[in-house]
């Protein structure tokens, strides 16, 4: 009797921590690597030309609405203007998110924020700020932003 109580009470043990990991899971806690520091490896990538991580971070299929642009961009265009903003002497001097809400669904994930860049071209820095609606989806276990639409305040 009590070896029956002892092997019930191991598998509630397991069977409780079992849903707990899967509610965890649900709710985003449990992930395969931080949202947050994909998006940031993503523009950081695209202003240092860094094209083996925007391969690996923006899949071909990616949508791009840029605030100010009348062509809406894939990959192959996102890429090229990242090649031409470093071509061009363009630098990054500072990036900043300061507002940042995250949605999930799934595989998929939203993410609602400001920016702030800070860059640096021929000698003379510019400041750019606004909102970017991104969406990032699992694939193979990782993060990709496979589109993003952003606004300029300047």
């Amino acid at each position: 009797m009590r070896r029956t109580n002892l092997v019930v009470s191991a598998v509630i043990v397991i069977v409780v921590l079992m849903s707990m990991a899967t509610g965890l899971h649900a709710a985003g806690v449990i992930d395969q690597g931080n949202l947050k520091e994909v998006r940031e490896a993503v523009w950081r990538a695209w202003f240092a030309d860094d094209v083996p991580t925007l391969k690996r971070l923006v899949p071909a299929d990616a949508i791009v609405i840029s605030a100010g642009e009348k062509e809406w961009k894939h990959q192959a265009a996102i890429f090229e203007a990242a090649a031409k903003f470093h071509a061009d002497g363009g630098k990054l001097v500072r990036l900043a998110f300061p507002h940042t809400e995250e949605q999930r669904y799934g595989n998929v994930a939203i993410l609602y924020t400001t920016y702030e860049v800070e860059t640096e071209m021929k000698g003379k820095r510019s400041v750019n700020s606004g909102r970017a609606t991104e969406v990032f989806v699992m694939k193979d276990g990782k993060w990709m932003n496979s589109g993003w639409h952003t606004d300029a305040e300047k």
